[in-house]
């Protein structure tokens, strides 16, 4: 038998040992994508504002509680700038702690009838976008300041005065959330923010609601599907109880997720993006909370976000 014959029988045999080889190896099922998060859970820093921590301080106790994302104050953020601090320091800071920015709550009057007023208001929001623009911030509150006392705030001029801050928001690349109050005269229903927002004609447009707004202002339910997913980037939430009527709730009534009886599931079903996660941003201005420990206070305000979020 010829050294040629006996290579390729070799080559042969091992060709047959492999194919027989793979042919037991166990079959890979398809990997499939994570799913992508239903809601990024945030802290507004409103919740534990009453303990007078300080802006950094603030930082460091949602970073501790578990939080990721968080809304701060521009006061806040101010009083930390009067003091030494600096944009640089609070974006590094940020950055360590492992947090993002997702928005600002600021109290600018861009939206009033006074022209001087407005002016004065307008430019404040531009400085105030611009410093956001420097912590990575892309988006801040512009709720109805100035036009919450007198009703018939003229909405096509609302929308012309919000269009207006949204093409500042084009230069700072920071987008202003329109915010609907419950309380005030003007802007305090899904109609008219969504009249506001479409009527600005600006792609950016978002509008900012909130469960205890939607209480407070007497907007249904049923008209929350119209606001349309691209509209809703954050999303206030929190909680009321039964003994509360619209006409009488304020503020510091507003009590953790699950605690009261808002249709919470209801509201988060409808608002729900496929696309991408809505920030869902816990806010509440309770005093009783004011009084605990703040740690406590934001380690519970995550625990009962994610028992309200965990079958949507």
């Amino acid at each position: 038998m010829s050294s040629a014959f006996n290579i390729n029988r070799r080559e042969t045999v091992k060709k047959i040992g492999t194919a027989v080889g793979l042919s037991y190896l166990p079959v890979m099922s398809e990997v499939k994508p994570a799913a992508k998060p239903t809601f990024t859970l945030c802290l507004n820093m409103s919740t534990i504002r009453g303990h007078n921590l300080g802006f950094i301080k603030e930082l460091e106790v949602a970073a501790k509680a578990g939080f990721r994302s968080v809304e701060i104050w521009i006061d806040s953020l101010q009083t930390y700038l009067n003091q030494g601090g600096t944009l640089p320091e609070a974006r590094k800071r940020i950055s360590d702690l492992g947090l993002q920015v997702e928005n600002a709550i600021g109290f600018a009057s861009w939206i009033v009838d006074d022209a001087a007023t407005r002016a004065q208001g307008t430019e404040q929001l531009k400085r105030e976008m611009e410093m956001l623009a420097q912590l990575n911030c892309k988006r801040t509150a512009a709720p109805p300041v100035g036009a919450t006392q007198n009703p018939g705030l003229d909405l096509k001029k609302a929308a012309e005065r919000y269009r207006a801050i949204l093409e500042i928001g084009d230069q700072t690349g920071v987008v202003p959330l329109l915010e609907m109050w419950g309380g005030s005269k003007n802007l305090s229903r899904i109609s008219e923010v969504l009249y506001v927002a479409a009527e600005s004609g600006h792609p950016a447009a978002r509008i900012l609601l909130d469960v205890f707004h939607l209480y407070k202002g007497g907007s249904s339910l049923d008209s929350l599907p119209l606001v349309g997913k691209p509209c809703i980037e954050v999303f206030h939430i929190n909680d009321y109880l039964e003994t509360t009527s619209p006409t009488t709730i304020s503020e510091p009534d507003r009590i953790y997720p699950g605690d009261g009886v808002a249709p919470i599931q209801r509201i988060l079903q409808t608002i729900r993006n496929p696309d991408r996660p809505i920030v869902l941003s816990f806010e509440v201005f309770n005093k009783s909370y004011y009084a605990q420990d703040a740690l406590i206070v934001a380690q519970t305000a995550l625990a009962k976000m994610k028992a309200v979020t965990k079958n949507i």
